[in-house]
């Protein structure tokens, strides 16, 4: 047998027991076996597997274990098969995470969206024009003061002149975007307006495809690569009027500020970070170099970025945003959501994308009631004490100690709050063995390797890599386990609106809407506000936080590039 031949047994047989939850580098035994270029799966090596799955079984259940899984029509027969299925990154599970727990009422009643009402008058400079909110972008477009073409081509010039700071643009979608442009001119012009976001420039992160453009991931291997689809949303902000002026950073595999075209950096203060892995949607938003932008959210990827490049940003109930045509990290945890300059920029922005596709098979139809003049007192919130917290710095602590002043002047009453004390390391590797079948394909045509020692340096792979080797029964034992956990939260929220502060490690899991709002600085760069929501209660956190910036000026504040 050649070394070719010996390479790629040694492969196969190494996806096999991937796949059948056998590890392979905590194995001696069944690296011994590779070694004597062993054909099929032996005692030795069950041995090995058993101690990765917590069991234990005599030599005779051994044996006919062996006669299941080499078999003609065993197991490893079958991994085999789904292995040359081809099934990608965007082939959805029959399998469909739903984060509402049983015997749980969702809201049904449908109202129209209403705004406020201000009167916006044209600043006196680009800048000033520039880093306005969608809220008064919107008005300023709707009256006819500015239009569409002249804000994108702003937008498209503060692009140009301040990404080789901030390193936030994959794609600049500059022929789009101008044709975008001289359509909602003639829309406008001829007084067919199409709503808030008609004629407002905005940036999508990039790991949500749009046809003819750039979709890379964040990774150098797929640096050229084009998807022939148009992710749900891109199609609901171009039926909305909104026009998109970038393709933003992301980092590579959803992870970190850092992608193949550099490490994103935050606009105030540009030795650090921009966060991840909405990294390019958070620093693009805040430096004003588009109206608003769209991130992704499985572990904090929209909350984290928004925290640190001082924007409001809102990652919605799973289940509330289609996520067709964007990459999946975890099936049961990923979200997509808007990242403005203010708390009613992104319910603006949420109201024209949430809602069934016919594409995502886990979007419910929930209705969506934005109401900007609703009675903030009538909230029932809930305060956990950590909000304010030992855990940060002195300056940090006393910005949240004063947002809890503002939110108590505005008349809402607060009461003591706990999240349940849940063992995440029980469930959080649910999602790495999602990650790990969503990059399967991936993992096999050694690309991971090329992220890994690329520029982008990520830290991805060992995750994904981890993730073939557990246990197919431990992957449904915790998420018997998840559901338990869901009714906890559940129970614990119950009769509250929403609460003031986050635990992203478990709502993340739980699938809770959760806003973040600039509340201040420390050292430099923002601190943010964190407000969770029951299922499906954007509108509510959306509210308070939309109340607490009318008491305040963080959200209008920028940073001086």
């Amino acid at each position: 047998m050649d070394e070719r031949q010996r390479s790629i047994n040694r492969r196969r047989f190494i996806e096999c027991c991937s796949a059948a939850g056998v590890g392979s580098t905590l194995m001696p035994g069944a690296l011994a076996a590779i070694a004597q270029d062993a054909a099929t799966i032996t005692i030795d090596m069950l041995e090995s597997a058993q101690r990765i799955a917590g069991v234990s079984f005599t030599p005779d259940e051994q044996r006919r274990l062996l006669e299941k899984l080499n078999g003609a029509r065993g197991y490893v027969a079958g991994f085999a098969r789904l292995r040359a299925a081809g099934l990608g990154n965007s082939t959805q599970p029959a399998i469909v995470f739903n984060p509402v727990p049983p015997g749980k009422k969702l809201p049904s009643e449908r109202m129209p969206l209403r705004r406020q009402s201000i009167d916006v008058s044209m600043p006196g400079s680009d800048e000033d024009l520039a880093f306005l909110p969608l809220t008064h972008l919107a008005r300023l477009v709707e009256s006819r003061q500015i239009a569409p073409t002249d804000l994108t081509k702003l937008y498209l010039a503060r692009l140009k002149k301040y990404d080789p700071q901030l390193h936030c643009i994959v794609t600049l979608t500059e022929e789009l975007a101008l044709r975008q442009a001289r359509q909602a001119d003639q829309e406008i012009a001829a007084g067919t307006y199409r709503g808030a976001l008609h004629g407002i420039p905005w940036g999508l992160k990039d790991l949500l495809s749009v046809r003819g453009v750039r979709t890379t991931w964040g990774m150098s291997p797929f640096k050229d690569r084009v998807i022939d689809t148009d992710a749900t949303v891109y199609s609901r902000l171009t039926k909305a009027g909104a026009i998109l002026v970038a393709k933003l950073s992301t980092g590579a595999l959803a992870v970190s500020a850092q992608w193949f075209g550099g490490l994103t950096r935050n606009p105030w203060n540009t030795r650090q970070d921009a966060a991840g892995s909405s990294a390019g949607p958070g620093a693009a938003t805040a430096a004003g170099l588009v109206g608003f932008a769209i991130g992704t959210d499985t572990g904090g990827s929209i909350i984290a970025p928004s925290t640190r490049n001082g924007v409001s940003g809102l990652r919605p109930t799973f289940g509330r945003v289609s996520r067709h045509g964007a990459m999946t990290l975890a099936w049961t945890q990923d979200t997509v959501g808007p990242m403005c300059r203010s708390a009613e920029d992104c319910a603006l922005v949420f109201d024209a994308i949430n809602g069934p596709d016919g594409k995502d098979n886990t979007v419910l139809d929930v209705p969506f009631n934005w109401d900007a003049s609703a009675d903030v007192t009538k909230l029932r919130v809930g305060y956990m004490r950590e909000a304010a917290g030992a855990a940060f710095d002195d300056q940090t602590r006393r910005n949240n100690e004063d947002a809890l002043r503002v939110i108590r002047s505005l008349g809402v009453t607060l009461v003591p709050f706990a999240l349940p004390d849940v063992p995440i390391e029980a469930i959080d590797f649910i999602r790495y063995a999602e990650t790990a079948a969503a990059f399967a394909d991936v993992t096999r045509a050694g690309v991971l390797t090329e992220v890994e020692r690329g520029p982008e340096e990520s830290r991805r792979p060992d995750e994904i890599r981890a993730g073939h080797f557990i246990p197919a029964v431990e992957f449904i034992q915790a998420n018997r386990l998840r559901m338990q956990v869901m009714e906890q939260v559940d129970e614990a929220l119950g009769d509250l609106d929403l609460f003031i502060g986050s635990n992203q490690a478990l709502t993340n899991r739980t699938g809770h809407p959760v806003i973040s709002v600039p509340n201040g600085f420390s050292q430099g760069s923002p601190t943010a506000l964190h407000l969770t929501g029951k299922l499906f209660g954007e509108q509510q956190i959306l509210l308070l936080a939309h109340r607490f910036q009318a008491k305040t000026d963080f959200h209008v504040q920028h940073p001086r590039l």
